[in-house]
């Protein structure tokens, strides 16, 4: 029993569809995998675009028209024939994402933004699971809201876990017996059936939550490059492709933000030995990357970047000395309006840290703690992480970087700089 998971550059075109029917159909006929896919290409950022023009009574039928056109051009190209099944499944998605923006009001932004922004999973699974099935890739759609059972933490929702692998170790196997299933990553659903997500980029962690509950033999995240690497091509040249690497050290290289691999996803992998594989969807041929209960000597330095960071200084207003007491208050004023701590430090009359730029729960924060502290803060910057670093790569990335804040220990090496015309290098 395997898992394969497919992320939006994998299903961003038909060409992308065909590619990932070839890599379906070339597995052996007794291997039927359970396939988590993602919305396609940047749907979720325009989902996003036209959730907060709706919160904001601002017309966004232009933004909802270009979500339209664009999966109905892959579609078009997907299904010549306009009577084929899959037309009638994804006007009826449509629909209920017309009823739900004009329901949106100025309140509950979270738990409605998590109604709105799941419909791209469920538009780019449906895709999926009609054109397998004309391609003679015969399927089973599963709606997985029914199998991921979460609490109510709109946008970031906690798995119940007990429930939820009860759920798919009894119904689940028998299905996969007879064929294939095709399910959404990112989504899932509270006990009274509303619609909640799992996090920005959580299709990779709703894939290890099945292969968790499936106990399966191993689960591939399918990329657009070969491998787990040492940084994050885009960004940086001469990056380099790890053949293995231990779950300790790809869960701390997500926790730092390596955006190959969802923070989450390592650990219930981990727990029960299930290996982790990293592949190119565009060479399925090539062995990628495993992740799993291996031991290996000191690796490459891998560097890991960061952007739109905030960082911000408290200082109490008497004066005084930073205590247990005001980290506690701080601590708590973080956590309750959901901004993570990517890096902190504390001096005698300051606490700093770094956190994502988000100017609505800044706002919040700042409000909540403004009779107790006086806030400074820097943006937008860079947050650069070196996970086993030596003396060549500390003085590659610092190198010309005005840095405001580092941190070091044996292993890692933080800081956080200016952001620099001259980057990437």
């Amino acid at each position: 029993m395997t898992v394969f998971k497919f992320g939006g550059a994998s299903v961003k075109d038909a060409a992308a569809f065909r590619n990932i029917f070839h890599i379906l159909s070339g597995l052996d006929s007794s291997e039927k995998p359970l396939v988590v896919v993602s919305a396609m290409g940047k749907t979720t950022n325009a989902l996003e675009k036209v959730f907060k023009e709706a919160y904001r009574n601002q017309d966004y039928s232009g933004t909802l028209q270009e979500i339209k056109d664009y999966h109905g051009g892959i579609v078009k190209e997907l299904f010549p024939e306009e009577d084929h099944p899959v037309y009638a499944a994804l006007q009826q998605q449509y629909s209920d994402l017309e009823r739900l923006l004009k329901e949106v009001v100025s309140q509950d932004f979270d738990r409605q933004y998590d109604q709105i922004i799941s419909r791209g999973e469920l538009l780019s699974s449906q895709i999926l699971h009609y054109y397998l099935c004309s391609q003679g890739y015969h399927n089973h759609w599963l709606d997985c809201r029914d199998y991921l059972r979460t609490d109510d933490t709109w946008r970031e929702g906690r798995i119940d876990w007990a429930w939820t692998e009860q759920q798919i170790s009894q119904h689940i196997p028998s299905i996969l017996q007879e064929k294939p299933i095709i399910t959404q990553g990112f989504i899932g659903a509270t006990a009274q059936g509303e619609t909640t997500t799992l996090g920005r980029e959580g299709s990779d962690y709703s894939a290890a939550i099945f292969a968790y509950c499936l106990q399966a033999q191993s689960l591939t995240i399918w990329k657009d490059v070969p491998g787990l690497l040492n940084a994050d091509p885009k960004l940086f040249q001469d990056t380099i492709r790890y053949e293995e690497i231990a779950y300790q050290e790809a869960i701390e290289m997500a926790y730092y933000g390596a955006s190959v691999i969802h923070p989450k996803t390592v650990q219930p992998l981990a727990k029960k030995c299930i290996p982790l594989y990293v592949k190119s969807f565009l060479h399925p041929q090539e062995p990628g990357t495993v992740i799993w209960n291996c031991q290996h000597d000191r690796i490459a330095p891998s560097f890991i970047l960061k952007q739109n960071q905030s960082l911000l200084s408290f200082h109490t207003k008497d004066f005084g000395f930073i205590s247990e007491q005001h980290l506690s208050s701080i601590f708590q004023a973080l956590s309750q309006h959901r901004l993570k701590i990517n890096m902190m430090q504390n001096s005698a009359i300051s606490f700093s840290t770094c956190v994502d730029t988000d100017d609505d729960r800044l706002e919040a924060l700042k409000t909540h703690l403004a009779d107790e502290f006086v806030i400074l803060y820097n943006q937008p910057l860079h947050l650069f992480t070196i996970k086993n670093y030596d003396q060549p790569s500390l003085e590659k990335l610092t190198n010309g970087k005005e840095i405001l804040l580092e941190q070091r220990s044996r292993n890692t090496f933080q800081f956080v700089c200016r952001p620099t015309e001259d980057f990437p290098h």
